[in-house]
């Protein structure tokens, strides 16, 4: 059953994950590690200086060997805040990339209650890893990788479909996730930030296939120059590090950004279940 979350509450969430988002940007100063808001958080700072009115998540990006730098610092950030997540840090989670977790709160997708792993209000931490040179390299370790991310989510795509589809993610779901993390490993321990390579999150379609008209050469990974050349953007009356070419990164995810999108597609992204807030536990 989906719950709706808005009004107050909606604002809430998304002020709880600004919450994260500050705490994450302290470790990362600290340390001089690399990130940049991404997608439809360095939207929101462009083009509304802090949330989209109707997104309720927030996203970060990091080169490879940032994001491993992060993760050696995660525990600097203030616990009562929030914690890192991984299928390092959690075995149960069964995803590629990372979160930020609201510490004390709840937050369950619809479709996932019966997963094992931690819940909570959450942030996506995104690491950009290397692809190959060549675009036939590219279209391989994408179809790879495309196999790779079906195993890890079969384990919920078996309880929401029906018919053949429900019988081959049970199948899928057999596979150990060890398989799949191993899988992208191979192509993680590879990255380096120094290389020529164009990056994408392996765990994820290809951002620019979200832009159709985007050319094939440049549609399966991203300069890293996007997550290495930076400004500071207000979000939310925060200062908090984006890409320094806003306009040519966001022309390759959206086009034209600018223009709103209808009314009935001004919808949140990430339906659930179940809300707690912080605090609010025995309440």
């Amino acid at each position: 059953m989906i719950k709706e979350i808005k009004g107050e509450d909606f604002r809430k969430m998304q002020l709880t994950e600004l919450d994260m988002l500050v705490e994450f940007d302290k470790v990362c100063r600290k340390y001089n590690i690399n990130y940049v808001l991404f997608g439809g958080s360095l939207l929101g700072a462009v083009r509304h200086q802090g949330y989209i009115p109707w997104d309720d998540d927030a996203d970060i990006g990091m080169l490879r060997e940032d994001y491993e730098t992060f993760k050696k610092h995660k525990d600097e950030m203030n616990p009562n805040i929030c914690f890192f997540q991984d299928h390092d840090t959690d075995p149960e989670y069964r995803w590629e990339y990372g979160k930020l977790r609201r510490t004390g709160s709840t937050y369950i997708r619809v479709g996932q209650e019966h997963l094992k792993c931690k819940t909570g209000i959450f942030v996506d931490v995104f690491p950009m890893d290397d692809i190959p040179l060549s675009i036939v390299g590219q279209i391989f370790q994408d179809l790879h990788c495309y196999c790779l991310r079906k195993i890890l989510w079969s384990e919920v795509a078996k309880e929401n479909t029906v018919g053949f589809w429900k019988v081959w993610f049970t199948l899928l779901s057999k596979i150990s996730v060890d398989f799949a993390f191993h899988g992208y490993e191979k192509y993680s321990k590879k990255s380096r930030n120094s290389s020529l390579n164009r990056v994408r999150c392996l765990g994820f379609p290809a951002t620019g296939m979200l832009y159709k008209k985007n050319p094939l050469s440049e549609r399966y990974g991203m300069p890293k120059s996007w997550f290495t050349d930076r400004a500071e953007y207000m979000f939310e009356e925060k200062k908090l590090y984006s890409s320094k070419d806003y306009d040519t990164v966001l022309k390759y995810i959206y086009g034209d950004y600018m223009k709103l999108p209808p009314e009935d597609q001004r919808e949140p992204h990430s339906p659930c279940s179940e809300i707690v807030f912080p605090g609010e536990e025995n309440i």
